[in-house]
């Protein structure tokens, strides 16, 4: 019986430790927690706005660099969460649009999107900032055909080189060889690699929801190679929608011929607080895991208006490509070894502050402080004053293990044009379990100074309260406003029932279906999950509790076969999967 009792203790000891190290291991949480730059572009119009688009992760010698639209330089990382900004000794003084970048041995290319004479850049110090000409001109292409939206690869097995790219609505994806040995200029003549087909492809369908009849637009180009196959990944159908995806072609020679994938689009955030998964790239970390990046929308203050994000990916055992955005706006784990499961990421925390009754120090106008927990970026309170001292105190209405806090700025009415030393971000983070005494919990202005438009801040231990207060210190511009104080925990309790009732009827345009289920007591959200087999549910369409339970999608392909399923969540975890449903 001792011996018994010893080894249960032993157990005990064992998972304590393994939770506390779990707990320490580093997270993030999209959007991602960047120094997102102001945009110059609508100076003259004096509309101000931070953004951040088309990101390209390249790991190079086991470092991180992150190359994003329009901002004056690129991110330096050495574990894929704390970013630094580096100016570099070259740059266009237009600036980069979606930026091509790649990593060979130890040198690191980069190319801008033009339709003019524009050089290749490399770097064997890119940490340093130190950028020199690789290829000063890279001969123009006809009028409007590019290269818009670049992409280099480097075929490891032939020691080929490649160029995609496209960004319109009139032009297809396009590609060519590229010389090596004349400084990467084009090999032979420009080809066609593949046109969007909206006819048969929901997805691809302009507008929200893939509701609008205007041309859609591919872009984005991105190639993988994997177990002998190229994926050519593209986005679609418009950055400016909740829809924007990332899709791919396959085929068995870097320039087709191309094989549509019936699973597409591989990345697909349409629902939840933050929209869109278009446009990024798909990278492998040091581990050798798999990560695909995007373009979410925010467009408050212009049409153009985003965020990043970065999501687990990787192949299966069929070599279907897949980006895994189930819970992709809540807290992950960042890895410290190769990942054996898609979900093994995602940390269990669920959102707290859904709904949750909301109290301000002051507000301007009709912008009020319940705008915050409405899960919505495009909403947002406005204090009096851009003030030290204001504040927001979120009621959680029953004590919870608060883990993390994630404070999402709006630039409402700025008047910010460059990110210089006077554009960062300071608050502190406080709780209390009866509203009266207040400890704090994290003070942003005891570290360095940066701008946190996504501000995501992990506790270094669970907090168990019931209030938590976001106490302003300073941002740049005339206004303090905030889209959305997200809270992340758990809360003791039962996870939901399994949403029982779940219908799937395809429409005669089999680009569309029609998704019923039934609601279950306790549910902040459902995730509707499908794909084109049981065991590849990869897409997943979050939706709210107090929303209908009702969703037309809009986003099949046409001749696929598709399985559904449900899932419930709420403060404390996830439902099991429903039962999988098979629809023709």
């Amino acid at each position: 019986m001792k011996t018994r009792f010893l080894n249960a203790c032993l157990v005990i000891t064992l998972l304590l430790i393994s939770s506390i190290t779990s707990f320490a291991q580093l997270t993030y949480c999209n959007p991602m927690d960047i120094g997102y730059r102001y945009n110059f572009e609508q100076m003259n119009e004096k509309i101000s706005y931070r953004s951040g688009a088309d990101p390209v992760i390249v790991n190079h010698k086991g470092e991180y660099y992150l190359f994003v639209t329009i901002s004056g330089g690129y991110w330096h990382s050495k574990d894929l969460s704390n970013w630094k900004f580096i100016t570099p000794d070259k740059w266009p003084f237009e600036d980069m649009c979606a930026p091509a970048a790649l990593s060979i041995n130890d040198t690191l290319f980069l190319f801008q999107s033009t339709f003019e004479q524009r050089p290749i850049l490399y770097s064997v110090e890119p940490e340093k900032g130190k950028l020199q000409f690789y290829n000063r001109w890279l001969p123009r292409l006809p009028k409007d055909i590019g290269p818009w939206d670049p992409a280099i690869f480097h075929d490891d097995d032939t020691d080929r080189w490649f160029m995609y790219w496209g960004s319109s609505n009139v032009y297809p994806i396009f590609g060519a060889e590229l010389d090596h040995k004349r400084r990467l200029t084009y090999a032979g003549p420009y080809q066609s690699m593949f046109w969007l087909d909206p006819w048969k492809h929901g997805w691809e369908r302009f507008g929200p929801n893939h509701a609008d009849l205007i041309k859609p637009f591919v872009e984005g180009a991105w190639m993988t190679k994997h177990n002998k196959k190229y994926y050519l990944q593209y986005g679609a159908p418009g950055t400016e929608y909740n829809v924007y995806a990332t899709g791919t072609y396959v085929g068995k020679d870097p320039l087709g011929p191309w094989e549509y994938a019936p699973y597409n689009p591989i990345s697909y955030k349409p629902g939840g607080f933050m929209n869109g998964a278009g446009h990024g790239n798909t990278f492998q970390d040091i581990y050798g895991n798999y990560w695909n990046t995007g373009t979410p929308w925010i467009g408050v203050n212009w049409g153009m208006e985003r965020r990043l994000a970065m999501f687990p990916a990787g192949f299966d055992q069929d070599d279907q490509m897949y980006a895994n955005t189930r819970f992709g706006d809540f807290p992950h784990y960042l890895p410290t070894k190769k990942w054996q499961n898609k979900d093994e990421l995602f940390t269990g925390w669920m959102l707290l502050s859904y709904q949750k009754p909301v109290t301000a120090s002051s507000t301007k106008d009709t912008l009020r402080a319940s705008l915050v927990t409405d899960e919505n970026p495009r909403t947002f309170w406005v204090a009096q004053h851009n003030q030290p001292g204001e504040w927001l105190t979120v009621d959680l209405q029953h004590e919870s293990e608060v883990k993390a806090v994630q404070v999402n700025y709006t630039d409402y009415e700025n008047n910010v044009y460059n990110s210089d030393s006077t554009v960062y971000t300071q608050f502190k983070i406080l709780h209390s379990k009866d509203g009266k005494r207040w400890e704090v919990v994290t003070d942003l202005s005891s570290e360095p100074r940066r701008d946190r438009a996504c501000a995501y801040v992990a506790f270094s231990k669970p907090v168990r309260t019931r209030y938590i207060r976001y106490e302003h210190i300073y941002t740049a511009g005339p206004h303090l406003a905030i889209s959305d104080v997200r809270i992340f925990g758990n809360t003791p309790g039962k996870v939901p029932n399994t949403s029982i009732g779940l219908k799937v009827v395809r429409q005669k345009d089999q680009r569309n279906a029609d998704i019923r289920w039934e609601k279950v007591p306790g549910a902040v959200g459902y995730n509707i999950r499908w794909g084109i087999a049981p065991d590849k549910l990869y897409q997943t369409y979050q939706v709210w509790s107090d929303q209908p339970s009702y969703l037309e999608l809009r986003a099949l392909n046409v001749d696929v076969n598709y399985f559904f399923a449900i899932e419930a969540f709420n403060e404390t975890g996830v439902s099991t999967l429903s039962t999988i449903l098979s629809i023709k």
